[in-house]
């Protein structure tokens, strides 16, 4: 497994080995301590979660004000643009945001730690995502930042108008955002 830290050091790019031939593919999709090694410190996840959705569909930008969750992502079907925002006020790199596609094709994990929103917009006809949290859901301490707010000016390369649910469409701006400290 290769982890490449982003322009946001803290989120990083998982590319695991992969092994192929004529039959096919293999590779370790998860490896308790190949992952804590790659982070620089243990990480427990609770909760597995698994969407499908369309073209254009953008689900986030979401994140729990207590309860934080970090979350591993990947898409087994499919591709998106996977993003990141950074709402930990302390960080140097608070408000700024980093983006990666994923795929089915090309295997790329995206780690996101506590403390950042998260959000994607599917690129394919459909895509299947897949994620580990280090936390519950907690839908009272559920936020959506603004997907699309001037202020974090996030290139979303989805073409047409994203498909949104209600609460998403009608997200906080980050200057009128909880964050963390």
């Amino acid at each position: 497994m290769k982890a490449t830290p982003t322009l946001i050091p803290d989120v990083l790019l998982v590319e695991p080995d992969v092994f192929g031939d004529a039959r096919g593919f293999f590779y370790e999709s998860w490896n308790q301590r190949r992952f804590d090694e790659a982070v620089g410190r243990e990480v427990r996840f609770v909760q597995d979660n698994h969407s499908l959705s369309a073209r254009n569909v953008l689900r986030g930008l979401h994140y729990q004000v207590r309860q934080p969750q970090g979350k591993l992502v990947r898409v087994t079907a499919g591709e998106v643009y996977d993003v990141a925002v950074d709402l930990r006020r302390s960080s140097p790199t608070f408000g700024r945001w980093v983006g990666e596609r994923l795929s089915a094709e090309n295997r790329r994990m995206f780690w996101i730690p506590e403390g950042f929103a998260h959000g994607f917009v599917v690129l394919s006809e459909t895509a299947e995502f897949l994620y580990k949290a280090t936390d519950y859901y907690a839908p009272e301490h559920d936020r959506a930042l603004l997907w699309n707010d001037p202020d974090l000016g996030i290139e979303w390369p989805h073409r047409g108008a994203p498909l949104l649910k209600p609460r998403d469409a009608a997200g906080t701006p980050l200057a009128s955002a909880e964050t963390f400290p």
